[in-house]
């Protein structure tokens, strides 16, 4: 994969709205769905970190779409509706991961505010949750397919900005 530097990923909280660039260039965007709690970057607020990150751990790399995954291993199951309506209040981690490392010590790295402790993720979920708004517990969610586009472009160490 090419230099990490070349690559960001943008997100914007207010939008809704992921924007992966090289350089200038707009390669790929997408909406997503962050915390349902807003943005805060302390351990088990539930909200979605701000600031620097970078991608510490791709996770999933050839896995089925709807692969669900639990505590970041593949379970071996494939997601279906049915799943879901059994379980209405989980948040499924499906497809892909993108683990997320925050780099502004104090901010989002170390201590009680450490993204990658709070296992703060970029991931696939059902094509049932909706998009454009938030919803999560504090990761950032992506349709199945946009999450595959996503994992398959950016390189490990890819910056991260969540504003």
């Amino acid at each position: 994969m090419s230099d990490p530097g070349k690559y960001r990923i943008e997100i914007d909280l207010s939008r809704q709205q992921l924007k992966l660039l090289r350089n200038t260039v707009l390669l790929f965007e997408t909406v997503v769905s962050t915390a349902a709690k807003g943005a805060g970057e302390h351990r088990g607020s539930e909200q979605t970190p701000r600031g620097r990150h970078i991608i510490r751990a791709k996770i999933g790399a050839g896995a089925p779409i709807n692969t669900v995954f639990v505590g970041r291993r593949p379970t071996g199951e494939i997601y279906t509706e049915e799943m879901g309506q059994a379980q209405p209040e989980r948040d499924w981690i499906l497809t892909r991961i993108l683990w997320l490392s925050g780099t502004e010590v104090g901010r989002n790295r170390l201590g009680s505010v450490d993204t990658m402790q709070r296992y703060i993720y970029l991931h696939g979920c059902p094509d049932s949750v909706p998009m454009g708004v938030p919803g999560s517990h504090g990761c950032i969610r992506l349709r199945n397919q946009d999450m595959i586009t996503l994992f398959d472009r950016v390189p490990l160490f890819c910056p991260v900005w969540i504003d």
